[in-house]
This record gives C-alpha cells, sequence and structure tokens, in this order.
C-alpha cells in the first residue's frame, strides 16, 4: 500500500463546525477539555485517575467477564479485561450502532482508531496501560439505520418486525442473507447463526476481526452498570436538571454561529424493556411511557428507578455521561457529528464532576484497488482534485487539456471595454441613451458566454475518453456522489485482501488529523 495525506478542509467533505475544532478555533475551547494530542493526556490520566472510583472498576470487570463467558476469548482481551481492575489502566473508546456486516467502512476505521490510539499512549506513557474499547450501542432503537449495507455496489436489507432496542433483536433472518452474499462470509455465518440475539452476534464478529488487538466490546443493557448511573436518572426524570445545562451551552455555541446538533429535553430517558424503547414524559403528576399504556406516580417512578434501573435507557444527550462513569476513559473517538454533538455537553459533566474526554476524531480514509489506481494513474489528476465536484473536474480538465482556446475573457474585456465607451459618447449626445447601451452590452457579454459553453461542450466531446476515465475513477470512489467510507462495506477490501485490516492499522495515524489515501499499487 502507498499512502497519501489530504487536509481535511480541501475535500469540502466536512462543516466549518467540525473544522474550527479540528483547527483549534479559540471560541470553542470552553466547550471542550484538551485537544487530542499525545502530550495532553498526561493531565487527562491524572485527572480520570483521581475521579474514578475502584468499586466501578470492580463492576466493570465483573460484568465483561459474564458478557464475554460465551465467546472464545483470546489471551490480548482477556489480559486487557483483567488490567480494567487496576487504577493504573484506563480506555479509548468508540461507540457505534449495530449495524449489519458493520455496516460503512468508517466503522472498521473507528476500532482501528482508538486501537492504534492506544499503542501510541502506550509508548508515550509506558507505566499505564490502556485498553481500546467499543461501546456498542445496542439499546438504540432506530432499526431503519442498521438493517443494510452495501458489497459491491449492491443494497442487502434485513427484514424483521421486531422493536425496541436493536441489540435485543432476535438474529433470525439473517441466513437468508448470507446465502445471498458473494465471497468469503464466515466471520459473519458464525456470528450470526451462532448467536439468538443481535448484541451477542455483533460482539463475536467484532471479537473475530479485532481479538488480536485486545479490543473490549462493551453492550452498556447491563442491571448493574445501569445502578452505577442511579444518581443521573434520578436527577433527570424526577428533577429534569439536564435541560438548562444543555440549553445555556447551545445558546452559548449558537451565538457564536455554530449550529447544534442534538437536542435535549425535560427528561432524556427512555423506558426500556423487551419489544419497547419509548420515551418518558411527564404530565402534570403522571410519568407517562409514551406509545404505550404504561404511567407511574412519582413515588412509583422512583422506586423503579431504585429497584430497575436498567428499564432507563439514556438518550444521545446523556449516553456519553453513562459512558464516561462506567468506564475508566480518557478518549472518546467519533465522526464529525459526534464530535460536534459532545461538545453541547460540557457543563452536564462539570455538574456531575466527571472529566470530559478527549475527543479524538477517528481517521479519515479512502482505499483505492489496483484497478482504480492504474486508471487514476493515467489522468495526471491530484487526489485533492478528485474531491472536486464532478462537473467542475469535467471543465477544469477539458480546459486544461484542450488543443483550441476555450476562454473568451479577451473578448469580454474587449466587449466590456468598447461599450463603456460607446455608453460615453451616447450619454453626452442623450442621456437616457445610457441604460440602453447597457442593456446592449449585457447582451454582447450574454452571447459570449453561450458561445463559450458552446465551445466548451465541443471540446468535451473531443475528451469524451479521458472525460468517461475520470468520470468512473470519481464514481468508484465516491459510490452515489458520497465518500467511499460512508457507503462501501469493508468486504469490498477485506474478500481481495485478508491482511486489509493488519494495513490500516500500519497506515493509519489517529492523531494525524488529515484524510488518509491508501492505494494498492497495480504492480502489488
Amino acid at each position: 500500500m502507498q499512502l497519501k495525506k489530504v487536509p481535511l478542509a480541501k475535500t469540502h467533505a466536512f462543516t466549518p463546525f467540525f473544522l474550527d475544532y479540528v483547527d483549534q478555533k479559540n471560541t470553542l475551547t470552553p466547550f471542550f477539555g484538551r485537544y487530542p494530542k499525545i502530550e495532553n493526556f498526561g493531565p487527562q490520566i491524572q485527572e480520570k485517575a483521581k475521579s474514578f472510583p475502584l468499586e466501578n472498576r470492580k463492576v466493570l470487570v465483573q460484568v465483561l467477564e459474564a458478557q464475554y463467558a460465551h465467546l472464545k476469548v483470546t489471551e490480548p482481551v482477556s489480559a486487557n479485561i483483567k488490567a480494567l481492575a487496576s487504577p493504573k489502566t484506563f480506555t479509548v473508546t468508540t461507540g457505534h450502532q449495530l449495524n449489519i456486516f458493520t455496516g460503512p467502512l468508517y466503522f472498521i476505521f473507528k476500532i482501528v482508531t482508538v486501537v492504534n490510539a492506544c499503542k501510541k499512549l502506550k509508548a508515550a506513557y509506558p507505566d499505564y496501560d490502556f485498553v481500546p474499547v467499543y461501546w456498542m450501542a445496542s439499546e438504540d432503537h432506530d432499526y431503519d439505520e442498521i438493517k443494510y449495507f452495501r458489497l459491491y455496489g449492491k443494497k442487502y436489507t434485513w427484514e424483521t418486525k421486531q422493536q425496541g432496542a436493536v441489540g435485543r433483536f432476535n438474529t433470525e433472518g439473517f441466513a437468508k442473507i448470507i446465502a445471498e452474499l458473494p465471497g468469503d462470509v464466515s466471520i459473519f455465518r458464525e456470528a450470526y447463526l451462532k448467536n439468538r440475539k443481535l448484541s451477542d452476534a455483533v460482539r463475536a464478529y467484532v471479537n473475530t476481526l479485532f481479538a488480536s488487538e485486545g479490543l473490549v466490546v462493551i453492550d452498556g443493557d447491563n442491571k448493574e452498570l445501569k445502578s452505577l448511573f442511579k444518581k443521573v436518572i434520578y436527577e433527570d426524570v424526577i428533577e429534569c436538571g439536564t435541560l438548562p445545562l444543555v440549553e445555556s451551552d447551545n445558546k452559548k455555541l449558537e451565538a457564536l454561529g455554530y449550529k447544534t446538533q442534538i437536542f435535549c429535553r425535560d427528561i432524556n430517558f427512555f423506558y426500556l424493556d423487551d419489544q419497547i424503547r419509548e420515551r418518558i414524559q411527564k404530565d402534570n403528576d403522571q410519568y407517562r411511557v409514551l406509545g404505550t399504556h404504561l404511567h407511574f406516580s412519582e413515588t412509583e417512578m422512583k422506586k423503579l428507578i431504585e429497584d430497575h434501573p436498567e428499564k432507563f435507557s439514556p438518550n444521545v444527550i446523556l449516553r456519553p455521561l453513562y459512558q464516561e462513569m462506567i468506564l475508566p476513559n480518557i478518549a472518546y473517538t467519533g465522526g464529525p457529528a459526534e464530535v460536534i454533538y459532545w461538545l453541547q455537553l460540557k457543563s452536564v459533566f462539570e455538574k456531575y464532576n466527571v472529566p470530559f474526554p478527549i475527543l479524538l476524531p477517528r481517521n479519515f480514509a479512502m482505499i483505492v484497488d489496483h484497478t482504480v489506481e492504474r486508471k487514476f494513474s493515467k489522468l495526471g489528476l491530484t487526489y485533492e482534485q478528485l474531491f472536486e465536484d464532478k462537473n467542475f473536474l469535467f471543465n477544469d480538465w477539458t480546459l486544461k487539456h484542450a488543443n483550441h482556446k476555450l476562454g473568451v475573457g479577451e473578448e469580454r474585456n474587449a466587449v466590456i471595454e468598447t461599450f463603456e465607451k460607446l455608453k460615453q459618447r451616447a450619454s453626452a449626445i442623450d442621456p437616457t441613451l445610457g441604460p440602453f447601451l447597457s442593456a446592449e452590452g449585457k447582451r454582447a457579454l450574454n452571447s459570449l458566454e453561450k458561445i463559450e459553453r458552446k465551445m466548451l461542450r465541443a471540446e468535451k466531446r473531443l475528451q469524451s475518453d479521458k472525460l468517461r476515465q475520470i468520470e468512473e475513477v470519481k464514481d468508484s470512489l465516491f459510490p452515489n456522489g458520497s465518500l467511499q467510507e460512508r457507503t462501501d462495506n469493508f468486504l469490498n477490501f477485506y474478500q481481495k485482501d485478508n491482511a486489509f485490516i493488519s494495513k490500516l492499522m500500519m497506515y493509519l495515524d489517529p492523531f494525524d488529523l488529515r484524510f488518509h489515501i491508501l492505494t494498492y499499487p497495480s504492480h502489488e
């Protein structure tokens, strides 16, 4: 593989809000703790060490051992789970939905980022241990977002009528999809057909792919872990204490011209049970579970929080806090939207004296296989140009490689100068002729533009072979007009190269916040 890097701003794929964070704009400093530089992790470790109770570590290890009880656990994973009991061990975490067959390629990039970050941190801080963690969004109930994936341009969909938290879904129906898939999908056949619950299946295949790197997978849908979160559940549900904090931060961000990502409610928990994950809403003196007949008095709700905290599922506002209260976490890795919404939450962390983790954007990357690389190398384009709009690329290429002069800039200037002189002469005779000359000049300029467009179209026809090659490269690397990492599945590359993930580990730098372009040279 060969590696090239492009500044994120040059890709035109990220919002100004996210780019301002990457560029360390001073305006955003009040909304996070420390920027993701290796030297900033020393004080982050010390802060987390002082605030994270040993009891929480004990509960965490017990829960993880139970969650891994039915899996073949490798030595790196087993060692990392045991290490979490030590006050000198910390985690770097990424989270993601339970997209079928891993979903888009960037899911793999997220995990590679946390694994590589832990390696670099161990080298920089050898007295401590660092465990990469994948947080399964098992309580998420947006089935429509996880039910499909794309492989070699074809969309595959898992159809089920189940409702509620997707992690609790039964895996019925996967055998049909697996039978339709091309190539070797044994990893997923093993995971989906031998596990009855979706969260168990996801843990199984992620473990198969990354167990050698010591990645630990955690499912927050657990009574023991939720018990550590009771205070927050109580203060949000009973006292509605979260809303003013988030609204305050939102107003500050909006005053700076930033558009906030997530919306805070009076109550930021769902009621969670089999086939149910519905919002809790207070009406007068009753707590109702929307979409159901369930309702509770305040006394009943307090008892439910105390006895069954597992029935409370945090929304996007409080899920980050829940994560940071049950993990000895020092950094969170997410995509652009995730980084942005974490910036809305600093006041919530301050209220509970929980250290705000370092926000480490995931690696952004594009994979160029042998075939595409061979086409690309013949075009003479730069990788930065590839991120331009397709029509801009076509026009730019045509203008630069035309054998004829296509632009009418000189003629345009001559027309402007001519009509300006005529306008002065005519106005001296009759001032009312000025607007007439202006209109005639505008018509002349419009005619020149039409001539230029027709000459450009004619030249494009002459250059059609090259333009078709550009389009083929562009469509391959930007399927459906989107970044490859947001559309294609990792199997597109893993089935052709079993060392694909190992190569990602080798080339993706977690602390280099540029777009990584990895190419397979045509001679490989």
